[in-house]
């Protein structure tokens, strides 16, 4: 737009006529976001902070006449809002921060959208795990502040914008920039060690998920919300395939054609484990399916040979590039 300018694309002749602003753009789902609408035909803004690059907007989302200006520049007809602390034991050691991010940002976000479509990405963490799986409906208990913070979160989302869409999502993994980004990849360490024998936990219910499928299923939101502004309130989209941190390191390994034999499966939690998880928060995803909203989620080991590709043949490289 005039005025407003941002990024590396501004010698583009071409500008997609609907807009999406993404924040959190430099984060794992961030990115894939991000990517997934400027790859299909959207005017895309990213936004970050801490790891802001040039191809980024930086944006402090605490700084409410900040993100005024931006939204008032840009004039998104979609916001994904991917910005957040989603790591629960830094929620627990650095609350007051995480309370800032995860629940007053939503609450300048929301207030300053007015009518555009807005989607906040939230967590299965909002259940307690007891009885799954979880409709849209079923009441949220979070064991945890980080998923009693992203609750907040989605009750200041559709309070100051009652015409947004809250999507929750499980465990996530994708292409990442180091592999302590994301839950799933950080045991590609494990998998690697070899000949020295280590325990994995084998308690908890995982439903790993790619973020390129949510990413698309984001991209279907904002497409249908276009076209019919009545699509608001919570949806669920999870991947299907059931895994223990055990049983994703196997399947790592067999994915790489690596040897499995010194993972060892830890049946029972070990006192200070740090923030409590739930035990099986599995999502029911019917409201997405029944919309024709959702994506077949990507087969467990297509997607994490997809995501840790680059890191298969040199362990160091991680260690020299990104620090």
């Amino acid at each position: 737009m005039p005025g407003f300018n941002y990024g590396d694309d501004q010698n583009e002749v071409y500008t997609p006529y609907r807009r999406v602003l993404v924040t959190g753009a430099t984060g794992l789902l961030g990115r894939a976001v991000y990517k997934e609408f400027k790859n299909n035909d959207w005017d895309a803004l990213g936004s970050g902070y801490n790891r802001a690059r040039p191809c980024f907007l930086k944006c402090n989302l605490l700084d409410e006449d900040a993100v005024r200006g931006v939204i008032q520049g840009f004039q998104p007809h979609v916001i994904v809002h991917c910005a957040a602390e989603r790591r629960p034991d830094v929620v627990e050691r650095h609350t007051e921060a995480a309370i800032n991010l995860n629940v007053h940002a939503c609450a300048s976000l929301a207030k300053e959208a007015g009518g555009i479509f807005l989607i906040y990405i939230s967590t299965d963490y909002v259940f307690d795990g007891r009885n799954p799986p979880y409709g849209e409906n079923d009441a949220p208990n979070p064991l945890n502040l980080y998923g009693k913070s992203k609750l907040e979160g989605e009750r200041e989302i559709l309070r100051h914008c009652p015409g947004a869409a809250v999507l929750r999502v499980p465990i996530l993994f994708g292409e990442v920039e180091k592999v302590e980004e994301s839950a799933v990849t950080v045991l590609w360490d494990r998998v690697q060690e070899g000949a020295e024998s280590c325990t994995i936990d084998h308690c908890q219910q995982r439903f790993p998920t790619y973020t390129n499928d949510v990413a698309h299923v984001c991209r279907n939101m904002a497409e249908r919300a276009l076209q019919d502004p009545s699509l608001r309130g919570i949806f669920h989209y999870s991947a299907k395939e059931q895994m223990t941190k055990y049983e994703m390191a196997c399947a790592i390994a067999d994915a790489f054609n690596l040897p499995s034999s010194h993972l060892i499966p830890m049946t029972e939690q070990p006192a200070g484990a740090g923030a409590q998880r739930p035990q099986n928060a599995q999502l029911e995803c019917s409201r997405l399916e029944l919309l024709g909203l959702s994506v077949e989620p990507t087969p467990f080991k297509t997607a994490i040979r997809d995501s840790l590709w680059p890191f298969q043949h040199d362990k160091r490289w991680r260690q020299t590039v990104f620090h």
